[in-house]
């Protein structure tokens, strides 16, 4: 088990069942880099991730 996998155990446990919008996710996004300038780039790749189709991702 990785590291990252308990907190998004947390996440699934916590907000598993809410509905969000890629708006909300942009926006939570932003305020988290802008509270942690240090995960900026992890926050970019991940953004990234999810806004192209797994075939297009660059690793």
């Amino acid at each position: 088990m990785y590291f990252t996998d308990r907190g998004i155990e947390e996440l699934e446990n916590r907000r598993g069942e809410e509905e969000v919008t890629f708006a909300w996710l942009a926006d939570k996004l932003r305020a988290f880099v802008d509270a942690n300038p240090d995960f900026e780039t992890a926050v970019e790749r991940l953004a990234t991730y999810l806004a192209r189709d797994d075939d297009d991702f660059e690793e």
